[in-house]
Order: C-alpha cells, then structure tokens, then sequence
C-alpha cells in the first residue's frame, strides 16, 4: 500500500438500497466487441537509445527511499528497495511488458507452458542453457524445488510474508534433462507465472537460519546483469556492481548506487551533483521544466528572487517613511538573508538545467477508503452516497492536467487501462448523482435539518465553562451558546462562507452541523430555536442528522513531505460531499504511523492511499477485497482489506478464477468480481498515480518506466560527442559523458 509512495504488490509478490447480492452486473464485452482492456493511457518515458549509443562504464547515482531491512523479498519488512535490488540481481522467469501484462524472460527462459491439467496441473519450464549463477553452478529444478518447500507455508520456522500459489504446488521435480523443471499443482493455479519471480538460490532457500537471516544483508550468490557488492547502512546506499557471470547482454554500467535521499532533499541532491535519476513530487518537476528554460531579460522573477525584490521595495517605503536606524538594520540584515537565499536557487537552478522530467503513470492508483466496520460507513447505503457524490474526472484532472497527462478516472479495483483484465466496472455504482445521493442518505435516516442533540458534561466542576461553548482544537464542538440549556444556531451559516474561512481569513472551527463557531459577545446571522428544532432545509447542501446527531466523517490524511497532493484530492472531495450533506473532519497524521496507528487499525472513516494492479489480480487483490473474518482469538482478521467491507460473492468468484486456467474466463470472473466490489462502496478508485522522474539528460534507458520492468543493463550514459581533426563532432566511445 501506499498513500502517495510505495505500493504492496513488490512485498506482496510484501435509487433503491442495493446489496451485493441483489446487485445485476452489467454486460461486459464479449467476443466480436471491443477489447475492454484498451491500452495503457500513458507509455514509458525512458529516453529510449539503441546499445550502440551508450558509453561502456560509468555509475548510476539513483534515489531510493530506504536501505532495506532485507534482501529478501518474501519478507514481512521487504520493501519497494528490495524489490528493485531483486530485479537487478536475481532471475525473474517472466517480467511486465508496457501494457502490464506478464511476458517470458528469455535470458533465464526458453519456454513454460501448462503440459497436462488433468488429473493434475502440470508445467514445464525449459531453462535457458546459459543460465548460470555468479558461483558457475547451472540454475536448476534443486533451485525451484527448494524455493517451493520455503514458501509452501508448511514449514513456519521460515518466517515468510507469503506464500500465494505455492501452498498449490504438489512437488517439483527434474524433467527430461538438466534444463527441464517439472512442477505438479495439488489445485489449479490460474496465475502460476507469477511464481519463481524472483527466484533465489538453493542456498538461500534450503534451510530456515539462511532464509530468515542469511539474506538480510548481503546475497553471496545471485544470477542477473548486476550482483550486490555492498549494503553501506552508514552511507545509506546499496552498490550493485556489473555481474561479470552475466551471460545475457553485458551492462553498460559499472555500477548503480541506489542511495537513500527523502523526497524532500532530491532538488538538492540533483544539483549539488551527487544524484543522477530520482523519482520527484510535482513542485519539483516544475523547477526542473523551468530551469531548462532557455533564460533571457524576460524571464519573471521567482522563489527567492522574487522574495528579495519584495524585500527591497519594502526598505524603499521603510526609508520614505521615516523608519529608524534599528528597523533599517533589521531590513539590510533580513535583505542579506534573502539574497542569500536567492543566490543558493540560482545556483541549484543552474545546475537543474542539466536534467530533464520523464513522465508517466505509475502502475499504481490511488483510491477513497470508507471504513465499513462501524459508524454511518457500515451502511452500505451511506458509502454509496458518498461515492456517487463524487465527481471522479474532476478529482483526476486536478492532480493530473497539470503534469500535462491524460485525465481519466479508473474503472477499476482489479487492473489499469491496457491490462488484460480492465474493464471499467464502475457502472455498478452508478453515475455522480448528488439527487440520487441524497435518496440513499435519506433512505438510510440522514434527512437534511434534521435535529442535532447536544451532548453536555454531567461532572463539569464548578466554574468550568459550558461544555462546547469553545469549539476544540480539533474541529469539533460540543452545545452552541453560552448557558442556553442546548440551543443551537438556525440559519447560521448564511451561504456567504464556503466552509473554508470564518471570515477573518481563519479556518472556522465547525461542528459538521453548519452552524460554525459561535463567537463571543453574540450569535452569528441566525437565531436561537429551542432545543430539537429542526433546522429549516435551506437548500439541497442543508446538513444531513440522524438520531440527533449530524453526519461528520473523520478524514484522515499523512502529513509531511509528498502529501500536498492529497491534501488537494481531499479538499475537493469535501466540498463535493457538502453538497449532498455531509460534512468531513480532515485530520493530518504522522506520516510513519499512518498505515499502522490508523488504517491498519481502522482508526479512521474516510483515507487516501494507494494500491498497485498486477498482472495477477486474483492472487494479489484477493486479500485487498475479501471479505474480513473472525478469527480465533476473536479478533477479525482482515487481511490486507482495510476498510473491512467484503463480501461472500467477490470471494467466491476470485476462488474460481484462480482456479480457471482458460485465460478470456478467467478475465469475465475478475471483472465480475470488480462490479461486484464497486457496488459494496467500500473503496472507490480515483486516478492512476503521476510518475514524475528527474534524470540527467545524457542518462538513457532509465526513467518513468510506466508498466515496464527495467531492463538494467540497458541503462547508461550516452557517448560523449568528440571534435574530430576538424572540429567536426564525432562519438567518442568508452566514456561516460557524466565522466562517472
């Protein structure tokens, strides 16, 4: 998961009222119509160079997020870190293709295929004859048989993270030579490509002391274009260096640092010199594009430029009006530190010339999480509402337009455009209907201006002011008034404030009722009604109560650096559901303890966060959306499906596509699974992730990958053009042009 980073798929590989039952799928495309698919909405964005153009040698300095806990990806803490190690390093029998979708990897595979089905599943793979690990011995079936017995699940002292497909795999044998793998399914397995990638060693694999602790720093024996040379926790930063065993295409590269930098350092890394690739938020992106910018007279003045004309217009009017010699100080000394300022951003300007964005979309996207376990979001009714309140283009094209990519909203939980199993489910839900939204709001007992209850303090001590006559620091409020026995405002809010200032250019501190802060000395436009007076529905917008009390949603959001972006998406999603009544209480949290602390324990109503598609969707989204169950110590065991709404339809028909090795079946059962989780409105799909990647402009192959797996030893620097006897540029060859 991730709320604007990292996805689980590189750990995990870490209006009538209408339940899932009564719901009719719509009519997908069948033969003869239209591949639903579509294509990718984006493609890589790598700049692209034949072999031929590339300098032999050089280092590849590239941003990561972490120096990972382990090298072994099928651990609990593995991380997107160590998911990118294991490409560069170990075999992979099959890799993502542009449109995402699952393709032989011919430098460790000859052929796979599904020999027999019954009365077993069999597949035979037929291994390259020139796959070898960094030791010399051949990569073999002992390889592929002890991967299975690790993450077959019936050994617990291995401490595995997971074990999807292979708790299915009867036994693994040598086939009719040293290049055949034989494997036998005790159960069909639809997505049994998705096995053995990565694959790792008999020696990492045979026992449990070198799985659990063998790997956590170091990998002695790998197979890939690269191998690990060093963990530098003090440094932060894993050296891979060129795999001299490589038997496929040799790489460019000597080395590639991945080096821990957070994302709110990577501007600096860049043009300080000691970055080469890294992935940026938008607001970077937009200083990289600048600074590429051809710069003449014209250029307008910004960041601290700008800040330091203001400073000196502002001493200009200090001096025509008399300021003293101190104030004069104070503004020399506060035009030094701005100049100061401004000369660093020239200066990092400059040197961000040198790089340029690549662009695309992740193969990731970000979603609005309702928290069906309790509260109003446990009527399906109430997420419905909430769902059909938004306006999913606008959400997209607010985060999208401006990056210059395409806007369109995702169709759905299971895959992306271009992916074989997409198809836009989102008809189960139903258009963005604020009418229609309303109906299911009223129909599950939220009426506009209906009565809100005021809760008051039975123990106040003596002297203590009324219980909620001050709204709290977090944006509640208790009884409006002071000491009116729990009368509330009727008509105070008098549709001149849009929910986002209280007039004096300060947030308002608002109950969720409409009514705002009451101010000292006097009520705002409205008066007081005794107690249980229906507020007057003014308007469609008319906050909605049930029981007394008024339909507030506890919004919770990360904080720190890349959450602006959210912060954006949320905002736009509040004003959308005031409008058919609902009222959102936006809460930042620590961005380390979000996931563990408030989405994984459910401490929340409404969330942002991300979820990647696969080419796998019935193993790796089966945990996402199946439905919570109790588990034996009475807790509920919900997987990974954090906003608790599932249903026994969605599992059932991922139990019979993993099962069903016909692959146009196999896609009808996901779609119909995808309609079914739309209609439940327990997470709604927003837009596909931007992919924003700062790279060095002579730098190829590398970038915003898109769907696409890296192909790392394809990645380098471009041959220096070189003056010839004449003065005539010529390529130069065997030198990086960065002169790494």
């Amino acid at each position: 998961m991730s709320h604007d980073g990292i996805g689980p798929r590189a750990v995990l590989r870490s209006v009538a009222f209408l339940t899932a039952g009564m719901l009719t799928v719509p009519a997908l495309a069948g033969c003869g119509s239209e591949d639903p698919a579509g294509k990718p909405l984006a493609g890589a964005d790598v700049a692209g160079a034949d072999r031929s153009a590339i300098a032999d040698g050089g280092t590849l300095r590239w941003a990561v997020d972490t120096v990972p806990d382990t090298l072994n990806t099928f651990q609990a803490d593995a991380d997107t870190t160590t998911a990118r190690i294991a490409e560069a390093v170990l075999p992979s029998m099959y890799r993502t293709d542009g449109r995402g979708r699952a393709v032989p990897n011919p430098d460790y595979l000859a052929s796979a295929e599904v020999v027999d089905t019954e009365p077993k599943q069999v597949v035979v793979y037929r291994l390259a004859q020139q796959a070898v690990w960094s030791d010399g011995r051949e990569i073999g079936a002992a390889d592929f048989a002890a991967q299975w017995r690790a993450l077959s699940g019936k050994d617990t002292a291995y401490w595995t993270a997971r074990n999807a497909g292979y708790d299915r795999i009867e036994k693994v044998e040598r086939g009719k030579n040293d290049l055949e793998v034989k494997v036998t399914f005790s159960r069909p397995y639809a997505d049994w490509k998705s096995l053995f990638s990565p694959l790792y060693p008999k020696e990492v694999m045979g026992t449990p002391d070198s799985f659990n602790d063998g790997t956590r720093k170091k990998l002695k024996v790998t197979a890939g274009p690269f191998t690990v040379d060093e963990v530098d926790t003090k440094e932060d930063e894993v050296v891979l260096a060129r795999n001299p065993r490589w038997w496929g295409s040799p790489a460019k590269l000597q080395k590639i640092v991945l080096r821990a930098v957070p994302h709110d350092k990577r501007v600096s890394a860049l043009s300080d010199g000691t970055l080469d690739l890294a992935e940026i938020d938008p607001e970077a992106a937009r200083r990289i594009t600048v600074a590429a910018l051809p710069q003449d007279g014209n250029t307008p003045l910004m960041g601290p430029e700008a800040d330091r004309s203001a400073a000196d217009a502002l001493r200009s009017w200090a001096v025509a009006n008399g300021s003293d010699e101190d104030a004069a100080d104070e503004e020399v000394s506060a035009r030094k530190k701005l100049r100061k300022k401004a000369e660093k951003y020239a200066r990092q300007q400059k040197a961000l010339g040198g790089f340029e964005v690549r662009k695309s979309l992740e193969p990731v996207y970000t979603q609005l999480a309702l928290n069906g376990a309790e509260g109003p979001l446990s009527d399906e009714r109430v997420r419905r509402a909430v769902a059909r309140a938004l306006d999913r283009k606008d959400i997209a094209g607010a985060v999208l337009k401006p990056l210059g990519l395409p806007v369109e909203p995702v169709g759905s939980h299971l895959a992306l455009s271009g992916q074989a199993a997409y198809a836009d489910g989102s008809g189960a839900l139903g258009k963005p209907d604020a009418k229609e939204a309303r109906a299911l709001l009223s129909d599950a007992g939220w009426v506009p201006g209906g009565p809100v209850k005021e809760e008051k303090d039975a123990k106040k001590d003596e002297g203590e002011e009324a219980a909620g006559s001050e709204a709290g620091t977090d944006g509640s409020t208790g009884s409006e008034g002071d000491g009116d026995d729990g009368a509330y405002i009727v008509g105070g809010d008098d549709g001149k404030n849009d929910g986002t200032s209280d007039g004096d250019g300060k947030a308002p501190h608002d109950s969720g009722t409409g009514t705002g802060q009451l101010k000292q000395g006097g009520a705002p436009a409205g008066a007081y009604a005794p107690k249980g007076t229906a507020a007057p529905a003014r308007a469609d917008t008319a906050p909605v109560a049930k029981d007394g009390k008024a339909l507030v949603l506890r919004f919770v959001l990360p904080s720190g650096p890349g959450s602006k972006t959210l912060e954006t998406v949320a905002g736009r999603i509040a004003k959308m559901l005031e409008t058919i009544g609902i009222r959102t209480d936006i809460s930042k949290v620590d961005n380390d303890s979000y996931f563990k602390d408030h989405i994984a324990s459910g401490d929340f109503d409404l969330a942002l966060y991300s979820w990647p598609a696969t080419a796998f969707p019935a193993t790796d989204a089966r945990p996402v959306y199946s439905k919570p169950v109790p588990a034996a110590d009475g807790s509920l065991n919900v997987e990974q499906n954090w906003t608790r709404v599932g249903t026994d339809q969605v599992d059932q028909l991922f139990d019979q596509a993993i099962a069903t090795l016909d692959d146009s079946e196999r896609r009808d059962l996901i779609r119909k699974a995808d309609s079914r989780i739309w209609a439940a409105a327990g997470s709604i799909p927003l837009y596909q992730r931007p992919q924003l990647v700062a790279a060095r402009k002579n730098l190829a192959n590398a970038g915003a990958f898109g769907f696409a797996t890296p192909v790392y030893e394809d990645m380098g620097f471009l041959k220096k053009p070189a003056q010839g006897p004449e003065g005539s540029p010529k390529a130069k060859s065997g030198e990086s042009s960065s002169g790494r």
